[in-house]
């Protein structure tokens, strides 16, 4: 009996260590809320879809004039394919209208259901998200209805018949040699006119860079001279161009969406994820919405800027030194 009372003190008091260093479960993805816009309507043009050829999905969204709706490329395998995706956007007096044009192809008979539609949303209180459902199109045959009836015409065999070919050898001949002779007076002349080889200049380390670029946007003081936007546009631009450079991948192409979605994808430790999302909403809400930004914002997203790169930028690690050389045999 007091073994037993012994073995369950020590089971008591260890447990809670035990417990202190078993890892911590991993968090699940936030979803984000969603948002509705004041309007929506989609329609299919042409109205008649023939299978295999394409037809345009356009869908025409309504909302407040400080939002940014960004379509998320529909993926998976279906019976329509996406081939192109346009954007338009229209600010009104009292709100915006946002018109996305998608074109498909249909490959199956009947009636085929469009993929549901997701859009990411920037928002003045954060990025959301909507999902309009996709409708259902009648996608017909190419043929004339009695074809199956009547069947398809066939021509018979014809006899040999004589083909006149016409001997192009000569002409030939003639434009490769002048193409020929071009060719060495283009040589001959980039030879004579060939550029001088330059010094070249050693390309400065990445964070080198972009601290000299932030610093530079810093003494302009654009927000102090009533120009935001523009300030905006440059600090985007820097922040991400070092994304792109520091994590290998087109970041200045990329939408929002599409930005953070690489980055997600990638190993990035130390990157402020949060943060990060408020800046691109802030900059898009400021550089497409037309929203306003105080000088205290303004200092605040330059700021972050420095941060940024302060906590995921890692030198490269040195060269590693050559091989000593062995005893020299005399």
């Amino acid at each position: 009996m007091r073994l037993a009372l012994v073995l369950a003190a020590v089971l008591f008091v260890s447990a809670p260590s035990a417990w202190a260093q078993a890892p911590a479960a991993p968090k699940a993805p936030v979803a984000l809320e969603t948002v509705t816009p004041t309007g929506a309507s989609a329609r299919v043009e042409p109205e008649e879809v023939h299978i295999g050829e394409p037809f345009t999905y356009q869908v025409t969204l309504t909302h407040p004039k400080d939002q940014r709706y960004e379509l998320v490329a529909p993926t998976g395998e279906g019976p329509v394919e996406l081939l192109q995706q346009t954007r338009q956007r229209q600010d009104n007096a009292n709100d915006a209208t946002t018109t996305f044009g998608l074109r498909f192809s249909a490959f199956e008979l009947g009636g085929v259901k469009l993929p549901d539609l997701a859009f990411d949303v920037a928002t003045p209180e954060g990025p959301r998200r909507f999902v309009l459902k996709g409708k259902t199109v009648d996608v017909t045959s190419t043929l004339p209805a009695d074809a199956q009836g009547q069947g398809a015409e066939l021509f018979d065999y014809q006899p040999p018949q004589e083909v006149p070919i016409r001997s192009w050898t000569l002409l030939y001949a003639l434009a490769a040699a002048l193409a020929v002779g071009v060719a060495v007076w283009l040589l001959v002349r980039w030879w004579q006119r060939r550029p001088k080889r330059e010094k070249v200049v050693p390309l400065l380390p990445l964070d080198v860079r972009v601290r000299q670029s932030l610093d530079a946007l810093q003494r302009e003081d654009l927000p102090g001279r009533g120009h935001v936007k523009d300030f905006y546009f440059r600090l985007s631009e820097i922040v991400r161009g070092y994304l792109g450079e520091r994590y290998g991948f087109e970041a200045l192409e990329c939408t929002s969406s599409e930005l953070m979605a690489s980055l997600r994808k990638l190993h990035t430790p130390g990157l402020p994820e949060d943060a990060l999302m408020r800046f691109v909403s802030e900059s898009d809400m400021v550089k497409y919405a037309r929203a306003d930004a105080s000088p205290e914002s303004c200092k605040q997203a330059l700021a972050f800027g420095y941060d940024l790169l302060a906590k995921t930028y890692v030198p490269p690690a040195p060269p590693k030194p050559d091989a000593a050389p062995g005893p020299r045999v005399q």
